[in-house]
C-alpha cells in the first residue's frame, strides 16, 4: 500500500481502540487505515489521546500542527528509528568546519537560485542571477551568503509580479502578519512545505537540528530551512501562481485578521488540496530513468546531501528540469 499524507481541516477527536486509530468530529466517527497514513498534518483543534500518540509513535508517524492562522507550530516526531552516531558525527563535522559548511551553504543558494530563474522562465521572463551568484566566489561568511539570497530573492518576487494579475502582486514580501493576498498564500504554502521536508528528513539517517545555511537554533528543524531554500520556488511558488493565473483561488478566499491578510477556511481546503495533489505528482527522474513523486525528490536530495557528508559524492543541489 502506498503511503499517503493526511490532513484534518476540522475540529475533533483522535484515539485508538484496540489496533484501529479513529478521528471523530462533527460529523460522526471515521476509521483511518494506519498502514497506509505517511504523516499527519493538523490545522484543526485536535484532542489526542496518549494511547493514539503511542500507536502513532511505534509506527513512525509525524505530525505536525498549525496555528488558527495556517502558520506551522510544531511536530510530534517519533522516537528516531534510522541512528547513524558516525553519521552524527559528520554532520557535526561539515558544521564546526567553517569551510565545510560555507560550501555547503552556498550550494543551497546556488540551487534556490537556479530554480527561480526556472520559475521564471516559465512564466514568462529569461532572466540569470549570474551576477549575484559571482559574489558567492568571494564571500567569506554565512552572513554575507545570506544576503546575497535575500537579495536574489527580492530581485525574483520583483520580477515574478511583473507576471502576476493586478490584484495579486506581491508589491513586498511581507509575512507575519503578510499586507495583501499573494504574501499570504506563498506563506501558508512556504509552511506547509517546511513540515513536509521535517518528515521527510524523519526517514533518513540525516539530524534535522544540524544546518548550514541556516544558523541552528533551539526548537527549530533548521537542516528542513536549508533544503526549503531548493524546494521552495518548484513547490510551493508554482503552486501559488497556477493558483491565481487560473482564477482557483480568488479574493474571496482570504479574510482581514490582525492588520493582516489571511486565507479562509474555503481557501486553505483549496490550497491544501493543491499542494497534496502537487506532491503526489510523478515526474520522470533523469538519473533513475524512472517516475518518482515530487514529495520523493525531497528524500532524493537528502540521500544526496548524506553521500556528499560521507564523501561519497559531492552535493549537486537539484535543479528543476521539470
Amino acid at each position: 500500500m502506498r503511503k499517503k499524507s493526511l490532513t484534518l481541516l476540522s475540529d475533533g477527536y483522535l484515539f485508538r481502540r484496540e489496533n484501529t486509530l479513529y478521528f471523530e468530529n462533527a460529523n460522526g466517527k471515521k476509521p483511518l487505515a494506519v498502514e497506509g497514513i505517511y504523516d499527519i498534518y493538523i490545522y484543526g483543534k485536535v484532542s489526542i489521546s496518549s494511547q493514539a500518540l503511542h500507536y502513532l509513535a511505534q509506527k513512525g508517524i509525524a505530525l505536525h500542527f498549525f496555528n488558527h492562522y495556517g502558520y506551522y507550530d510544531g511536530s510530534f516526531y517519533p522516537r528516531e528509528s534510522l541512528h547513524s552516531g558516525d553519521l552524527v558525527v559528520k554532520q557535526a563535522e561539515h558544521y564546526l568546519n567553517y569551510e565545510k559548511r560555507l560550501n555547503l551553504a552556498k550550494l543551497f543558494v546556488i540551487g534556490g537560485a537556479k530554480n527561480m530563474e526556472k520559475n521564471l522562465s516559465k512564466f514568462g521572463i529569461k532572466v540569470k542571477f549570474d551576477e549575484f551568484l559571482e559574489e558567492l566566489n568571494y564571500a567569506n561568511k554565512i552572513t554575507e551568503v545570506m544576503n546575497i539570497e535575500g537579495r536574489v530573492r527580492s530581485e525574483y518576487y520583483k520580477l515574478w509580479d511583473e507576471t502576476l494579475p493586478e490584484e495579486f502582486k506581491i508589491i513586498k514580501r511581507t509575512r507575519r502578519p503578510p499586507q495583501n493576498e499573494m504574501n499570504a498564500l506563498i506563506s501558508f504554502l512556504n509552511s506547509r512545505l517546511y513540515p513536509t521536508i521535517i518528515s521527510e528528513l524523519y526517514n533518513t539517517q540525516l539530524t534535522p537540528t544540524i544546518s548550514y545555511l541556516h544558523e541552528p537554533r533551539e526548537r527549530r528543524f533548521s537542516l528542513a530551512l536549508d533544503l526549503s531554500e531548493i524546494f521552495k520556488p518548484i513547490i510551493a511558488d508554482r503552486i501559488a501562481n497556477r493558483l491565481v493565473k487560473q482564477g482557483i483561488i480568488q479574493k474571496k478566499h482570504f479574510r482581514d485578521d490582525l492588520n493582516g491578510i489571511l486565507l479562509n477556511d474555503n481557501g486553505k481546503k483549496i490550497v491544501l488540496k493543491a499542494f497534496n495533489g502537487e506532491m503526489e505528482k510523478s515526474v520522470k527522474h533523469p538519473t533513475l530513468k524512472k517516475n518518482i513523486t515530487k514529495k520523493r525528490l525531497i528524500r532524493l536530495e537528502s540521500y544526496k546531501l548524506i553521500k556528499h557528508l560521507v564523501r561519497q559524492k559531492d552535493y549537486e543541489p537539484l535543479i528543476s528540469w521539470f
